[in-house]
């Protein structure tokens, strides 16, 4: 997500460090719980229950869906009263969403539970906390964005062995009722104490003209950045979620699968330290082909190599590589080719297809991989949907002079 450009920030000072720590912490605890652990306990989940991989990915995409319809109304009230309220009561309800999901009888209340948990995903994770960081920071948010999203790559590294460990040693009802207790005791105090800063207030600046967004937006090189950014999120969450299914498919044991799920996570890290100096020898449209076709590489690794296990390890570290740097890739990608004013606009147009795709990607991968009855042919065909992707974004060039701007600065 990129920081907002059409306002600008005044303060007496920035709130030192503390928020920016805070957030450090409450990120990666909530993604670690709230989505990296699902998929390390899925195979775990459809054992004991005996409901289909499909459908209990389907839960986990109605969470994503719950959490984009709620997302701008989340946003306004921040904008508003700041983070410290709103991202409290969400850890609240991101605790009870995953007692509900640990205690649920039937299939109906998992779902219901995890629409619950996407609707605090929306209020505790990355969007809520790249707008208080746009606020508080100011001109400095580019930094402390960079750190934030570094630190935050760091939650599936942390809680994917550790969801492993607790569902081998306690089943994956009481992994989750654990889980729910460090979401309840971390995230809940951190954020009411922690996001006590001023929020800061508002001055208009200078824009363009209201209506100048809407060629941009129907220009061909918007409507395939629009599609490229889609593409490679479906392939690049749906591989994601179904990793460790995928390399327990291949023979890979529970936990060692989680572990390459953790170290994909520490991939990412890799991902947006390496941004920056690609984004100073790239043109934007080469940049996203790169990045897009890295992620399909990796995906396509996942899906042919049989082993041996270290291999499928270290493929699984590229798709993280990958992973990062589209966070950052799509976060810069309208600044770097027309320019900031506008942005909020034109973001919101550019990202809401591509959430629909990470919403819908676990389901439709879990229906794909039942239809062909094969992990490998379904990642190979994930492959083919990041390639695409690849190819579309060479076409995503702004070739007005007046228009193209240098890429963002993110040290």
């Amino acid at each position: 997500m990129a920081t907002p450009t059409t306002t600008l920030v005044t303060r007496a000072s920035q709130p030192a460090r503390g928020p920016l720590a805070t957030l450090c912490l409450t990120q990666v605890v909530s993604w670690g719980v709230l989505y990296y652990a699902f998929p390390v306990a899925l195979p775990a989940i459809t054992a004991e229950t005996g409901w289909t991989r499909t459908n209990t990915m389907a839960a986990f995409s109605a969470a994503l869906i719950a959490a984009a319809a709620s997302g701008i109304l989340v946003g306004r009230r921040i904008d508003k009263h700041g983070p410290r309220a709103v991202m409290t009561l969400g850890s609240v309800l991101a605790a009870l969403s995953m007692l509900g999901v640990a205690l649920a009888p039937a299939l109906g209340w998992f779902v219901a539970a995890w629409i619950l948990a996407g609707i605090a995903q929306s209020m505790v994770l990355y969007a809520p906390a790249f707008t208080a960081i746009t606020r508080w920071y100011g001109n400095g948010r580019a930094r402390a964005l960079l750190v934030l999203t570094l630190v935050g790559g760091l939650a599936s590294t942390v809680f994917a062995p550790v969801t492993a460990a607790l569902v081998e040693y306690a089943g994956w009802r009481h992994a989750y009722l654990i889980l729910a207790g460090v979401l309840a005791v971390t995230t809940v105090p951190a954020h009411a104490i922690g996001l006590r800063a001023p929020w800061p207030t508002l001055e208009p600046a200078e824009t363009r003209s209201g209506h100048e967004w809407r060629p941009v937006a129907l220009s061909r090189p918007f409507v395939c950045l629009t599609i490229a950014t889609s593409l490679g999120a479906f392939a690049m969450y749906a591989a994601t979620i179904h990793l460790v299914p995928m390399l327990t498919w291949r023979g890979v044991g529970a936990t060692a699968a989680a572990w390459a799920l953790g170290l994909s996570g520490a991939g990412q890290l890799l991902g947006r330290l390496a941004y920056g100096p690609i984004a100073a020898r790239t043109a934007p449209a080469a940049r996203a082909s790169i990045i897009l076709a890295t992620v399909g590489l990796a995906i396509a690794g996942v899906g042919l190599l049989s082993g041996p296990p270290v291999a499928l390890v270290v493929v699984a570290i590229v798709l993280g590589v990958g992973r990062g740097a589209y966070t950052l890739l799509q976060s810069t990608a309208i600044s770097d080719r027309w320019g900031v004013a506008g942005f909020g606009i034109l973001f919101g147009i550019l990202n809401a297809p591509a959430t629909l795709a990470m919403a819908l990607a676990p389901w439709a991968a879990a229906a794909l991989e039942e239809a062909t009855g094969s992990y490998p042919a379904t990642f190979v065909l994930l492959a083919c949907v990041a390639g695409a992707g690849a190819v579309t974004a060479l076409a995503t060039s702004n070739r007005s002079p007046a228009r193209r701007l240098r890429p963002t600065s993110l040290t």
